[in-house]
């Protein structure tokens, strides 16, 4: 069983993160036809809310005292309200293209916030890895403000989702500790719940404007895999791969994403994929392997302990 466990994790990834990949032209599709970004987003955190409620029903009971749902109530602004209201508003002004581009400098707002709030030591490496990552988002920006069709990109779009990886980021650097305490289920549902409670003054308003039967069964279809597969399913996929694989072979699974949406959306339309977004492709890449194959403060110190220990 031990010898399958890396394999299961490779797998889970690998799944995570291409029916992530999936999720940015089927997301953006839907919201062509019939639904808002706005409401997207309710969809997205309410019916994930339910399905980790109904999961957890199966899992092991956690109890978490109130001090921690106090910090979960904040871990879901910043991980989940922020970041998936940015996002998916994003996706809705830019192309899946782009949102997927920019969803793989996650890692560089995370180092640079480590480095803020963890102290963890920026070497030159992961300098080099920062300012090839912004060059590449540059690039998506400047190519946005010029395009005049959102199938290349959006400007407004763009900065949301970038906006969406640092919340994200911030929300890791903040509250790893504690999301790690948990199960998945115990801590999703908890966030889910609180994100709903925090969106669902704002939105509900929109909700109650739908026209449910003028929306096509497509559409349907494709907010149903947003919120149960792109979300629910991916998250605990990423969770089953997290517990086994070094965090740098998970970041490096982030690559998928964008290869999968670009792929699906230049097949569907939905997209163009332009000799600039090529380029940024490469320098975006490139700079998140160069960070997340750099040192962290805890290989310093062992590397200086070894040293230590060896010249005793």
């Amino acid at each position: 069983m031990d010898n399958k466990r890396p394999l299961v994790a490779h797998l889970s990834m690998f799944l995570a993160c291409a029916l992530w990949g999936l999720m940015a032209p089927l997301g953006k599709d839907a919201m062509g036809h019939g639904i808002t970004g706005v409401e997207l987003v309710t969809f997205r955190v309410a019916g994930a809310a339910v399905l980790f409620w109904l999961a957890s029903l199966f899992a092991k009971r956690e109890h978490v005292p109130g001090r921690d749902l106090v910090r979960l109530v904040f871990a879901g602004l910043l991980g989940l309200v922020f970041n998936q209201c940015c996002y998916i508003i994003g996706l809705s002004m830019t192309s899946p293209i782009n949102a997927s581009i920019v969803t793989t400098s996650a890692p560089i707002f995370a180092m640079l916030l480590s480095a803020l709030i963890l102290k963890e030591p920026i070497t030159g490496q992961k300098a080099v890895g920062v300012l090839m990552g912004f060059s590449g988002a540059l690039i998506l920006i400047l190519t946005s403000a010029q395009a005049a069709s959102s199938k290349v990109g959006d400007l407004r779009g763009d900065l949301l989702c970038l906006f969406a990886q640092f919340s994200f980021a911030l929300y890791l650097a903040l509250f790893r500790p504690l999301v790690q305490r948990y199960s998945v289920f115990t801590v999703n549902k908890w966030m889910f719940t609180f994100a709903t409670a925090l969106v669902l003054p704002f939105t509900f308003g929109r909700m109650t404007d739908i026209r449910w039967t003028e929306v096509p069964a497509a559409t349907w279809l494709e907010t149903l895999y947003v919120v149960a597969v792109g979300t629910f399913l991916c998250y605990v996929l990423m969770m089953v791969g997290q517990r086994t694989l070094r965090p740098t072979v998970v970041s490096i699974y982030n690559y998928l994403q964008p290869v999968v949406s670009v792929v699906v959306s230049v097949m569907t339309g939905l997209g163009v994929f332009a000799p600039a977004h090529a380029l940024a492709v490469v320098l975006v890449f490139g700079g998140v392997w160069l960070v997340t194959k750099s040192k962290s403060r805890r290989d310093i110190t062992s590397a200086q302990n070894a040293t230590e220990q060896s010249g005793k």
